[in-house]
């Protein structure tokens, strides 16, 4: 057992082989490495697999013995000061390291016909072996200093693969927009690591743990100080975990590849905050202060994150609303000392969200192959519907990671939102309510996605392209392919005419008379021949991972199962670090307890299904009025103020609150206004007195040189006279001086 901790450095640098050999291939041999570059995912997806069974085998080391592991290298040695990077293997490590490579592989596996057609593939995997490091790398980190080296890499990572698609303007900004925000929180990080360096000398977390203990206890430090620096190392988590108010790069980072959006902003980047407040919970829990910040953070997250997705068109977007508001729950559950809580969730969301995105990612595939989908279309919720009879295995997964993430039992994600929100209860009533009103809100908005993506018809109708006859139709995907022709054609368009109601959207004049469900196509017409593009179900190897997600979505809840104390592997697991913060373990809950605890969870997540489910599934229906909410708010003179209201919220929900427009008005503003006055300072004031002193001179030169006439005599008497008017100017002012 030993040697297998002391090989655990190693985990980090197995990934690391595949980008730099990317790199020296494309460089050296740049023409033989395109053209074998899809045997590139085989290295990626072994190298990943041999991380996970090391993994694998520390977990069930960690589960078995309940002993925590620590190695340790001198980097730099000094009189004074001591500079070490290590390996730390505990239960957060397990677990963190057993997301990252089990998402990761399936990511990976995903990709290769993901981005099969992508001619920045070889670019792709090399980003994403080298984010694999960074991230295994970071939760093996035995000090601050490692952390922050590696929390550097993992966001250089999240920019170059956000940012993946670099000519579309969109990527590109959402790329830098969240590289700025980022280096916000990443700058509070190192000033708060430094100033518990300062307080404590020490960057390793046990020493860091135990000399700051002994200080506030004997009351040696300042506690003001204290808090200030946890503050910051605080909002390095804030930032990476996209919580209020840093959390406004995390929707713009949907520009990238689906894949990406799946590993590295569902189960892996976005957990690193909450990996940093729980590998730093036993400094917080001696801050009164800043436990109450974080669980007020995570309360503020997951309530906003809710009320943000309910308007979403894009489904990306609104899966990462979702996100946002589940690492709220996350957050919620450390601030309120909830440590085993917390780790459950951030378990059993990693695997529901990375099957509704690689799912989504389906979604995407499917519609794109459809003639006149445009890539800003194939992600609109709003164009889509009808997918279910072209898509079942896509679906029927979807459905599945909606259901979890609802709260449905006993699907995962149940077992660990229930545990959350009982605890909050002990924790702040005002936060438990909010808690609870929000996790109705996720089913609603869930399966608002889920019916607006597969229920009901496509929405489309007859419109000649262009308006007229001989128009050129040319679409390209993210995919590479392109159609294009002109010749006559008719073309079966999405409407883009959509309703600024909450819950409803005006009816769509969906073509049924010819064809039946040939109105889920598009029809291009050449030289009088009708060519069909069905959607279609994605190939085997993008559907495999999903079928294994689904697995770990109905099944991975069971290792947090509360009946029985030898079942209950996760507490097992978890029992190291329990005891080392003091904590109790969770005991055993019999079935009365728990179906009454659950009762009011369960409730609220199907009455939020009910209202999604008649408020949506109705739209698609062969009612012939759509306008469901006309008739769900006749409440007389009442129904004016019900409809600003609703529109009023619907505006703020899908205008994510208005806080981008402050942020970009405020600080974007400001910032540019005071660069504009900083380059007028210096263009016209210092540039200013420099050039007049060089016109200055140059004037007066001009002048003297005039006269100059080459007579001695002429020179002495202009000399003495300067000097005589010299002197009988000055003299009475040096006499006096004098």
């Amino acid at each position: 057992m030993q040697q297998t901790y002391q090989y655990g450095w190693i985990l980090p640098f197995v990934p690391l082989p595949v980008p730099m050999l990317i790199g020296v291939g494309l460089l050296l041999f740049p023409t033989a490495t395109k053209n074998l570059r899809r045997m590139w995912a085989f290295p990626s997806i072994l190298l990943l697999s041999i991380v996970m069974i090391f993994s694998t085998n520390l977990s069930i080391q960690q589960v078995n013995s309940s002993s925590i592991h620590q190695y340790v290298w001198s980097w730099t040695l000094d009189n004074d000061f001591s500079l070490e990077f290590g390996c730390l293997i505990d239960p957060l490590t397990s677990i963190m390291s057993m997301l990252i490579t089990t998402v990761g592989i399936m990511v990976l596996i995903y990709s290769d016909n993901y981005m099969a057609h992508d001619q920045g593939y070889l670019r792709f995997f090399a980003y994403m072996s080298f984010f694999s490091t960074s991230m295994v790398g970071l939760v093996t980190s035995s000090n601050l200093i490692q952390i922050y080296f590696f929390w550097e890499l993992v966001g250089m990572c999240s920019y170059l693969l956000i940012g993946f698609w670099f000519t579309r303007p969109p990527a590109s900004n959402a790329c830098q927009k969240a590289f700025v925000t980022n280096r916000v929180g990443d700058f509070g990080l190192l000033l708060g690591i430094l100033g518990f360096y300062w307080i404590t000398g020490s960057f390793e977390f046990r020493d860091l743990f135990e000399i700051l203990n002994n200080l506030i206890y004997n009351n040696e430090v300042n506690f003001s100080f204290v808090t200030l620096c946890a503050a910051l190392l605080f909002a390095g988590a804030v930032a990476k975990s996209a919580q209020f108010p840093l959390h406004v790069w995390l929707p713009d980072a949907m520009e990238g590849p689906t894949p990406i959006s799946a590993l590295i902003h569902a189960a892996t980047m976005v957990a690193a905050g909450i990996f940093l407040v729980a590998r730093l919970l036993p400094l917080f829990l001696v801050i009164p202060h800043i436990m109450n910040l974080i669980s007020l953070i995570g309360t503020i997250t997951l309530l906003l994150g809710a009320t943000l997705a309910l308007a979403q068109k894009d489904i990306k977007r609104g899966l990462a609303y979702s996100t946002m508001s589940q690492l709220g729950y996350m957050m919620l559950a450390l601030g309120m000392g909830s440590y085993r809580s917390a780790l459950f969730h951030l378990i059993t969301h990693a695997y529901s969200k990375a099957l509704l995105f690689l799912g989504s990612g389906s979604v995407i595939h499917s519609m794109e192959t459809v003639v006149g989908y445009s890539p800003d279309k194939s992600q609109n919720m709003v164009l889509m519907g009808g997918l279910t009879k072209h898509v079942p295995i896509t679906k029927t997964s979807f459905f599945l990671g909606t259901l979890s993430l609802c709260g449905i039992p006993p699907l995962a994600c149940f077992w660990s939102k229930d545990e959350i929100l009982n605890d909050s209860w002990l924790y702040s009533p005002i936060f438990a309510i909010i808690a609870w009103a929000t996790a109705g809100l996720t089913a609603f908005y869930m399966f608002r996605i889920y019916l607006l993506t597969f229920e009901g018809h496509l929405n489309i109708h007859f419109q000649n392209y262009s308006g007229n006859q001989n128009a050129s139709f040319y679409s390209i995907s993210l995919w590479g392919k392109g159609y294009s022709n002109n010749k006559n054609f008719c073309l079966l368009r999405m409407n883009n005419n959509e309703s600024s109601s909450f819950f409803s959207k005006k009816s769509y004049n969906n073509v049924r008379k010819k064809g039946g469900e040939k109105s889920f196509i598009n029809i291009l017409r050449f030289d009088n021949k009708k060519v069909f593009f069905y959607p279609y179900e994605s190939d085997n190897t993008m559907l495999f991972p999903l079928l294994l997600l689904v697995l770990f979505t109905l099944f991975v809840g069971s290792i947090g199962v509360p009946f029985r104390t030898d079942l209950d592997i996760l507490t097992k697991w978890l029992a190291p670090s329990i005891n080392f913060l003091d904590q109790k373990s969770k005991d055993s809950t019999d079935w009365y307890e728990f179906f009454q605890n659950a009762t009011l969870s369960v409730s609220l997540a199907y009455f939020g299904i009910f209202i999604a489910s008649f408020l949506y599934k109705p739209i698609y229906s062969s009612l012939k009025n759509f306008d469901l909410i006309n008739s769900f708010v006749k409440l007389g003179p009442k129904r004016k103020h019900w409809d600003k209201f609703l529109n009023a919220l619907y505006d703020w929900s899908y205008n994510r609150a208005y806080i981008d427009t402050f942020y970009t008005t405020s600080f974007t503003g400001g910032i540019r206004e005071l660069a504009q006055l900083t380059h007028f300072f210096d263009r016209q004031v210092i540039d200013g007195i420099t050039n007049g002193v060089g016109i200055m001179s140059f004037f007066v030169g001009e002048g003297i040189k005039n006269l100059g006439g080459g007579r001695i005599s002429s020179y002495l008497f202009f000399y003495f006279s300067c000097v005589s008017v010299f002197l009988l100017v000055y003299f009475p002012f040096l006499n006096h001086l004098f």
